[in-house]
């Protein structure tokens, strides 16, 4: 049977985050949802993979995947995606700073009858981040060029904690750093974006693969791209009648 939910975690060099995260996952969600996990090792140098193949014996329903060069997160979670069986696909960041206990909180909101039939994104807003002050300061000043920008009205876009259909995410356009824009590139495609109040943890283990110049160089270049990806697209609307004659409202 395929599971209802197929949660992606990308890693590099996270090793000493590996067994708790994963520890706490199955936690979270073992009694509430069928369940993948596939952890993806984007290149790691230290015993990342190692230790995710120890985990993986004691977890039946734990994939591993891994890039044999580092491709950075995007592609991380993207490999993972294609890999996924579920309709829907959590992710979370592989230093453990996403509570995975806010995961059902997301899955809730997919799951009630009243859920919005176009609703294809559900994403973490980190109320009390738990980062460095210029961390959170320059993350809050390129979170309100980029709202301002692209109107996407997500306040914290770089939340690694998603909740998106399988589907949905398939059908962007895939460029590097694209999951610091997944609410605009679903907006883009017609769908519809929820934020959610999460948990914020403190860094506990590891570093920050990312540094502020790291963030504005990639940053920039990227955003002007998502914008002109806004102006130049179309969305039709499709009537389709099948081999049989049949209509229908969408494919």
């Amino acid at each position: 049977m395929s599971p209802e939910l197929s949660v992606v975690i990308p890693f590099h060099d996270e090793s000493e985050s590996i067994q708790p995260l994963v520890e706490e996952l199955f936690g979270a969600l073992s009694d509430l949802v069928t369940f993948e996990l596939i952890c993806v090792d984007d290149g790691s140098t230290d015993d990342t993979f190692e230790r995710l193949r120890t985990a993986q014996e004691g977890h039946p329903g734990l994939h591993l995947a891994r890039h044999r060069d580092r491709c950075g997160q995007s592609t991380a979670v993207r490999s993972g995606v294609k890999l996924a069986k579920a309709p829907w696909v959590a992710t979370l960041d592989g230093d453990g700073q996403n509570d995975p206990a806010d995961v059902p909180r997301l899955l809730a909101i997919v799951r009630d009858p009243a859920c919005p039939l176009d609703l294809q994104l559900v994403i973490g807003l980190r109320r009390q981040r738990q980062d460095k002050l210029l961390k959170r300061i320059s993350s809050r000043v390129a979170n309100r060029v980029r709202a301002r920008i692209l109107g996407d009205e997500t306040p914290d876009s770089g939340c690694g904690l998603k909740l998106f259909r399988r589907d949905a995410f398939l059908d962007l356009p895939y460029f590097d750093h694209m999951h610091r824009f997944l609410p605009a590139l679903i907006q883009r495609n017609g769908g519809r974006v929820i934020s959610v109040p999460v948990s914020h943890r403190p860094r506990e283990r590891g570093r920050s693969h990312y540094g502020v110049l790291d963030r504005l160089g990639a940053g920039v270049p990227d955003l002007l791209g998502v914008l002109w990806l806004q102006r130049r697209a179309r969305r039709p609307v499709l009537d389709y009648w099948d081999g049989e004659g049949r209509s229908r409202d969408r494919l």
